[in-house]
């Protein structure tokens, strides 16, 4: 049996003595865990007893983390190792080895800048708070995600392939692929778009759509260039999207009162369902589930030797100062696209933007009617007003960011996608071919769109996306907070009672919004067949977050909602 350290890490020729931790009907997986006594009497209520009483110990070998016998090679074998200094509180040594992974998982994709422009164009700058908010819960689960890769040496995707039944397994994998297909979907978009705008129109919008299956492609090949060279490729993505947001702020000078008003005044009077639809955009856009799991994978890069405690604290620490650090230039980002449309076009008038367009000679005035309607923008249009109002520079460099945001999200909803079916299925198979089936259902729509809509059905999708991305939410926002609140898993790491607290209420206002919004959904169906159909489809989403939060409730403590063991 190992040492009584409770990350502990064996050796290939030792037994290892390990608990089965079953949420829900037993499962015949089980997750490699230290021995009961290794925790001593911690009082916990979410125990492995209480959980389960019919758990067992059984020795098995210790896997080093993989989930097949094949070894198979991902850019996360390179395995970086970390600087061996004596101890310090902080050192800017380390914190550049560990730097990288925040800057994956914090990717601005076009949905997001949708949701950002649409967010200011229809509500000012009462939605900031929002978008603050949302930062500072991403923060919070961002965190959570790293801390279960560190501490267990498994990404999220692989402990619920342990954890859970195999249907709610599967279920679970498959919400977190539409999740991700509904993310590339949104990039294929997003880079037509802007491939669109840079051509002056040349290229149209179906020939974008194609160009973005060989840039695809072409990021794969970053792989034999290691993870070092990934993890700079996308600093540079971001310091290309801070420098163009970032002049397009500069250029239209919003208010900086209104800017601090709106991002700590917490209030939105006059809001009605559109603004607070953009609300919840907000969310999905900012915190998106496949990025937990991708987080939680992309951790394991650094090599942590998990037998030694102050090892584990310290990669800890440096990953969340990584993530926070990312996460801040994220919120920038989203700042200034909310502030500049917030500014330049919350309650203008169509009639008003074609006057401009006019005075400007732009040849997209057909794009907007000529009446007194109120403006309504996406990222397509917000480009050509930006062109009228402040010149053709701040339409070019407005679809540079944009072209950079959807190459961002290429490659981090490549390896999502990677990452969570070799978790939940155990399954692998080469990134070439999952990116060629992923890649092809996002493609399909949106040519099909491309090609027998118009621009405006096109860059409609991505409002229906980011919808979806909130939908999606509680798939990885539940799993999370379970398994790093239980103690067998993550040891002394394990998430406190103010934690487990705040998180339990974080699930319950996402879970209750997404609930509203179904139901409001469903009564707006018009027609009989499709009221059925939306029905039963709502009924079986809520049923199965409901069982997993019915899970999660446990493991934060509430055991007697386990029906094995009830208590009044």
């Amino acid at each position: 049996m190992c040492g009584s350290d409770p990350v502990e890490s064996c050796s290939k020729n030792s037994d290892t003595q390990v608990s089965s931790i079953v949420l829900g009907p037993a499962s015949s997986v089980q997750i490699p865990v230290p021995d009961e006594d290794a925790f001593g009497d911690h009082g916990d209520s979410a125990s492995l007893g209480a959980l389960n009483p019919a758990y067992s110990n059984s020795s098995i070998p210790q896997s080093s983390g993989g989930l097949s016998e094949e070894h198979f090679t991902t850019y996360l074998d390179e395995n970086n190792a970390v600087l061996e200094e004596k101890h310090s509180c902080f050192s800017f040594r380390k914190l550049w080895v560990f730097t990288g992974p925040g800057l994956l998982m914090s990717v601005v994709d076009p949905g997001n800048i949708e949701c950002d422009l649409q967010s200011g164009a229809l509500a000012g700058f009462k939605l900031l708070w929002v978008l603050l908010l949302a930062t500072i819960v991403g923060v919070l689960l961002q965190t959570l995600a790293a801390r279960l890769g560190v501490v267990t040496g498994l990404h999220l995707a692989e402990v619920c392939y342990r954890q859970y039944p195999r249907v709610p397994r599967i279920l679970l994998w498959l919400m977190v692929e539409l999740a991700i297909i509904g993310v590339d979907m949104q990039e294929v978009i997003g880079s037509a778009i802007a491939i669109n705008l840079l051509s002056a129109g040349r290229i149209p919008l179906w020939g974008g759509v194609l160009i973005t299956i060989a840039d695809t492609f072409a990021f794969l090949f970053l792989d034999n260039y290691g993870l070092r060279k990934l993890e700079a490729f996308f600093g540079f993505i971001f310091t290309v999207m801070a420098l163009t947001f970032g002049y397009e702020y500069v250029t239209v000078k919003p208010s900086q009162t209104q800017v601090l008003k709106g991002m700590f005044l917490p209030s939105c009077s006059g809001c009605r369902t559109p603004q607070i639809m953009q609300a919840v955009a907000i969310v999905g856009a900012i915190i998106m589930p496949h990025n937990i799991y991708l987080h939680s994978a992309l951790v394991k890069s650094r090599h942590i030797d998990r037998a030694k405690r102050q090892e584990v604290r310290e990669a800890n620490k440096y990953f969340f100062i990584d993530c926070c650090i990312a996460l801040f230039v994220s919120f920038i980002i989203n700042t200034c696209v909310i502030s500049v449309f917030a500014e330049a076009f919350f309650e203008k008038t169509n009639e008003q933007v074609v006057a401009v367009c006019k005075n400007s000679s732009s040849p997209h005035t057909h794009l907007f009617p000529d009446d007194n309607s109120t403006l309504a923008v996406d990222i397509y249009k917000g480009g050509v007003v930006l062109g009228c109002y402040f010149g053709p520079a701040a339409l070019y460099i407005w679809a540079v960011g944009i072209l950079a945001a959807g190459q961002s999200s290429t490659v981090t909803g490549t390896y999502s996608g990677q990452f969570v079916m070799e978790g939940f299925l155990n399954l692998k198979w080469s990134r070439f071919a999952r990116v060629s089936l992923t890649r092809s259902i996002a493609i399909i729509p949106a040519l099909l769109v491309a090609v027998f809509q118009d621009m405006e059905h096109l860059t409609g999708l991505n409002d229906i996306l980011n919808v979806l991305q909130s939908l999606q939410l509680p798939f990885a926002l539940i799993p999370i907070l379970t398994y790093t609140s239980l103690r067998p898993v993550m040891s002394e790491f394990a998430n406190g009672l103010g934690l487990r607290i705040v998180g339990g209420i974080v699930v319950l206002i996402i879970c209750s919004i997404n609930m509203y919004f179904v139901v409001v959904y469903v009564q707006d169906v018009g027609h009989m067949v499709l009221y059925v159909v939306a029905a039963v489809v709502s009924v079986a989403y809520l049923s199965f977050v409901f069982y997993l939060g019915w899970q999660c409730f446990i493991a934060l403590g509430m055991s007697f909602l386990d029906s094995g063991h009830t208590r009044l």
